[in-house]
């Protein structure tokens, strides 16, 4: 007998349908985005709902999409949009997942072929329901893209693979030409906003891509705004730079509601300069930090600027 279960009215975050609610603080005025809805953002909007993909773009409600979606850059979602773990500042769906779509790989390729993409970004749910999280499928997809559209560079922001053995092996043997994965926080912080996962795990995953694959440029990227302390930040910077992580992302964390963890400050621009300048002195060969730094916001120019800061330190400019 097959059961069929209607996901229709069931709640985006049934883990936290019982917490109680936390004050939502207004936006200073140094965070404002564009609304979309220009011609760009709609044929970006068509490209993605006639292959039936996901972007974490709409899925987590990253405040860069009008502007992004209007350039043709979206950032692919890949095995579902329903994620098995319940991270307190994310936005994606959580529950079971579904089985994985095995013409997504092709799919995804199509679609950047078609919005003419020079870099793409590829990320996923966590999949810890897989034996290997996902791996294999996105070596499928990073290949599938090559396959279709060999001028792209790729850059993939994966899960942490936690207790997947030989995960991180498949994925580093397709070659991407950015490997990220964030650390999200501070370790101090990990318990309350992202409990399902180990800070130093994390980084031994980064540190592991080098390893593998010295060519592969690596980056991770936290948010600030959760309680974290400046000499935390400054801490986890050398936490990557012991893993050879080349690029780190700082952005503001923004609450999606009420039920999520609540953000306990606005970080000022001079602050997130400062961490910059920090950053940079501590040898990172690129640091994008913001208010509206995301992982992915202005990857492809972001990459150019990568590859030139490689080529200068070691002498090829």
């Amino acid at each position: 007998m097959v059961t069929l279960v209607n996901t229709l009215n069931r709640p985006r975050h049934p883990e936290k349908a019982n917490r109680p609610e936390n004050e939502v603080l207004r936006k200073p005025d140094w965070i404002r985005v564009k609304a979309p809805g220009s011609a760009g953002w709609s044929q970006t909007a068509e490209i993605v709902r006639a292959n039936g993909l996901h972007t974490v773009c709409e899925e987590a409600g990253c405040p860069n999409i009008g502007e992004c979606w209007e350039k043709k850059h979206a950032t692919f979602m890949i095995m579902g949009d329903t994620c098995t773990r319940a991270c307190a500042f994310c936005n994606v769906r959580t529950g079971l997942p579904g089985p994985l779509d095995q013409g997504e790989p092709e799919k995804v390729a199509a679609a950047v072929a078609k919005l003419g993409l020079s870099h793409v970004v590829i990320t996923s749910v966590d999949r810890d329901d897989l034996s290997d999280g996902g791996a294999e499928h996105f070596a499928l997809t990073i290949r599938a893209i090559r396959a279709a559209s060999p001028g792209t560079t790729i850059e993939i922001l994966t899960p942490d693979f936690l207790r997947k053995p030989g995960a991180i092996e498949v994925v580093v043997e397709a070659r991407p030409d950015v490997f990220n994965h964030n650390l999200e926080t501070v370790p101090g912080r990990y318990l309350k906003v992202r409990p399902g996962a180990r800070y130093f795990h994390s980084l031994r995953l980064l540190q592991q891509v080098k390893e593998l694959d010295g060519s592969i440029f690596t980056k991770s990227g936290i948010m600030v705004g959760l309680g974290e302390e400046r000499n935390e930040v400054l801490q986890l910077m050398d936490d990557l730079r012991s893993a050879e992580v080349d690029f780190m992302t700082i952005g503001q964390y923004l609450q999606p509601t009420r039920r999520h963890h609540k953000v306990e400050r606005f970080v000022t621009p001079d602050e997130f300069k400062a961490f910059e300048t920090v950053a940079y002195a501590k040898g990172f060969l690129m640091v994008s930090s913001s208010p509206l730094t995301r992982s992915s916001h202005h990857a492809g120019d972001d990459f150019a600027r990568l590859r030139t800061a490689r080529d200068t330190k070691l002498g090829r400019a």
